[in-house]
């Protein structure tokens, strides 16, 4: 048996001719720098946030502000636990709509669309990760309250679940298309095993298809969820400036009053005519909060892909 080695000779010929050798260096380190640049953006960020809350924390006690319960800067009062509470809320309330709505989407495009369907639902839905989110906000702010409002439910003009239906709209696409690629990567032997078996397409989509790939498939929760986390102008919009503890006693009441999450906070210190001093600086100790979080979640999502990944041969 014979191997073509041509494309290896004349690649070997290009690499040791000294003109060659000089342009593939020169590719290498062009090649490098670009992958660098990713890299360097980080740690410039982390660098920029650590130093402005270690500065923040030598002026203010870390305790009050980690375990404080209530954020008021025209008090100097800046415990970001409310803000938190308001974040973990409208993460959980979006996720509550992207999640399922997200995985049906990928399961229909992956299992029961036809090629010429996938290949118009899918950049359609896709497009929906290209509408501005100031767009959603207002959207929230102005119809989606008011059909609230229609239906009976207490909402107030800035109110959590609108916004929180909004966010979870948005992040149906990164949930639904890195869903289905994981789907799609699934092999057809694994499917027509479950046909031989007697299995219905949605016997198979839902107890062979999705198990196989719940890795990719949770990551991309995870992700979506991080997206979510770190949503601004949908909240800033639709949900108000007033961090607010959450009420246990009644839970329904955080749905329909205003809150205001961690992203909206720093947009508001930012406003803010006062905002000068520790005031300001709080403004990176809840960015690098902010940064903790979603950088634990995309851990948590590595991880828990790199547990559950199947590989095929």
């Amino acid at each position: 048996m014979s191997t073509d080695t041509t494309g290896t000779d004349a690649a070997t010929a290009i690499t040791d001719s000294p003109g060659g050798a000089k342009r593939e260096r020169l590719y290498r380190y062009l090649l490098f720098a670009s992958a660098s640049v990713s890299i360097l953006v980080t740690l410039g960020i982390v660098f920029v946030l650590v130093t402005g809350a270690l500065e923040f924390f030598g002026q203010y006690n870390p305790l009050d502000f980690f375990l404080g319960t209530e954020w008021n800067i025209d008090q100097h009062k800046l415990g970001v636990l409310p803000a938190l509470s308001g974040t973990i809320l409208v993460t959980v309330l979006s996720a509550m709509v992207a999640i399922p709505i997200g995985l049906a989407a990928a399961t229909y495009l992956s299992e029961y669309a036809s090629p010429r369907a996938r290949s118009i639902l899918k950049p359609a839905l896709e497009i929906l990760a290209g509408i501005p989110t100031v767009v959603y906000g207002y959207f929230a702010l102005v119809y989606v309250t008011p059909f609230l409002a229609a239906f009976g439910l207490p909402v107030g003009t800035f109110n959590v679940l609108s916004a929180s239906i909004m966010v979870g709209i948005m992040i149906i696409p990164m949930v639904s298309s890195l869903s289905e690629d994981a789907m799609s990567a699934v092999p057809d032997s694994l499917r027509q095993a479950g046909y031989g078996m007697g299995a219905t397409k949605y016997e198979v989509s839902t107890g062979v298809v999705i198990p196989a790939a719940i890795s990719g498939i949770f990551s991309s929760f995870i992700l979506a969820l991080s997206r979510a986390i770190g949503e601004t102008m949908i909240v800033a919009v639709a949900m108000g400036q007033s961090p607010q503890l959450l009420q246990f006693a009644e839970p329904l009441a955080n749905l329909f009053e205003s809150n205001q999450p961690m992203t909206s906070a720093m947009i508001t210190l930012v406003q803010a005519e006062n905002a000068a001093g520790v005031i300001y600086q709080s403004m990176f100790a809840i960015g690098l909060t902010l940064f903790v979080v979603t950088f634990a979640m995309n851990l948590v999502s590595n991880w828990i892909a790199a547990r559950y990944r199947e590989e095929y041969e």
